[in-house]
């Protein structure tokens, strides 16, 4: 151990008493270890990092540092990129060694503090900097966020696309815990692998009114499989409106709308009739179109049958991909409020669609109850992710699946303790 020794100063506490009477000074000792000067640990440890200028890491190994003097051990280690990302790593029960537990990231550089103590407590420190090198491959991983940047309803999932598959399990974590999602203020939230290439993050329940939501990839540089790199992704930020939710009951004929959990509107309505019955369940909004040319050949009537149609539709709001929209129905006004009579649709008077229409944003919720039809497909028509139970969506994802409801390992790891 190359640090100086220090002489234990002994303070007699035999006139305690009088010293906390005369002033409150407790009786201790001027060479606490707790406060003492961290020493130069550099004889203490070893690192298998690269010695010598020049010389990089290579990402596909795992740090590790051990302590080399019998009468010390390691007490911390933290490892970070410039970049800010940490480096997981777990330290054995009696601290004589520490590895990393997580990919470094290629061609990046990193800062490693290491802790120590001595036999007698007294602290060490040691703080080693050190690059990686590139990757030997050029095959890298792309994510895209969705939505756009811009302002959205309570409902509104974040998408990831991947520009490649990822089916490993293993791999899928990797990606998985560099794809972070914040909210102000904050939600329990988690991923979900919809396919090899699609991620979808939702919250336990709807986004916070009037929250801002940011996201963000951490896999530029990190080694996802044998010959898989992450590259650089453009960040998404969005901001969440009011808490719009239009509840159609199909078998009262009715919508009631309502913004941060106050009736606005009650409208009369018609949905699917038999054979064409309107999907149940919850449906985000899609997008709005002031006019649709509608036809049956689009779903699949065949022209010139008894159900045939090809319509002029204003006040489109459009909740699947396959066609279903809110929309106005001048055509079908004596029905709404009393039966259904549509292919599927929800339709309304030219005037209630019009203040539908105003009212209602993209990400917003629509939710069907007492209808015939089938719930709306989770993935693949449109956002039905909220028709999954919570524990199913959690089993979705890499890094979670099958561990206690709560906060996601990565975001209890973001945890720090406070001051009080």
């Amino acid at each position: 151990m190359n640090h100086t020794p220090r002489t234990r100063t002994v303070v007699s506490c035999t006139l305690l008493v009088i010293a906390l009477g005369a002033g409150g000074t407790a009786c201790g000792s001027g060479d606490n270890p707790l406060t003492a000067k961290p020493y130069d640990a550099s004889d203490q440890i070893s690192f298998n990092g690269p010695s010598g200028d020049g010389k990089k890491a290579d990402p596909d190994k795992p740090l590790e540092v051990t302590a080399e003097d019998d009468d010390g051990r390691i007490t911390d280690v933290t490892a970070t990129d410039a970049t800010g990302r940490y480096v997981t790593g777990e330290l054995n029960a009696d601290g004589t060694r520490w590895h990393s537990t997580s990919p470094l990231a290629a061609n990046a550089h990193y800062t490693l503090r290491v802790s120590t103590e001595d036999e007698d407590g007294a602290p060490g420190r040691k703080v080693l900097a050190f690059d990686t090198s590139r990757p030997t491959t050029k095959k890298t991983l792309k994510v895209t966020f969705g939505p756009k940047s811009g302002k959205y309803g309570v409902g509104q999932p974040i998408t990831a696309e991947l520009d490649r598959p990822v089916k490993d399990k293993a791999q899928r974590a990797v990606v998985e815990r560099a794809l972070r999602v914040d909210s102000v203020p904050a939600v329990e939230g988690a991923w979900h692998w919809v396919d090899d290439k699609e991620l979808h993050y939702r919250p336990k329940d709807y986004w916070p009114a009037h929250a801002t939501v940011t996201v963000h990839s951490n896999l530029d540089g990190v080694k996802i499989g044998d010959r898989l790199w992450g590259a650089k992704s453009k960040p998404l930020k969005i901001g969440i409106g009011d808490k719009v939710v239009a509840l159609t009951d199909a078998s009262s004929h009715s919508m009631t709308v309502y913004k941060n959990g106050e009736e606005i509107n009650e409208i009369p309505v018609t949905t699917g009739k038999p054979g064409f019955e309107t999907r149940n369940g919850v449906k985000v909004v899609l997008g709005k179109e002031y006019f649709v040319r509608m036809r049956g050949t689009t779903v699949g009537i065949a022209e010139g049958s008894a159900d045939s149609y090809d319509l002029p539709v204003y006040y489109a709001t459009r909740v699947t991909w396959s066609g279903e929209y809110v929309h106005a129905a001048p055509w079908s006004v004596g029905s709404q409020g009393y039966e259904n009579v549509s292919h599927g649709c929800t339709g309304m008077s030219t005037s209630n669609a019009e203040w539908f229409f105003d009212h209602i944003n993209e990400g917003d919720v629509v939710k069907v109850v007492n209808s015939n039809g089938d719930t709306m497909e989770t993935f693949g028509n449109g956002f039905g992710d909220w028709n999954m139970g919570w524990k199913k969506w959690r089993s979705g994802s890499a890094l979670i699946a099958g561990t206690p409801d709560g906060p996601s390992p990565a975001q209890v790891a973001r945890l720090r303790p406070e001051s009080v």
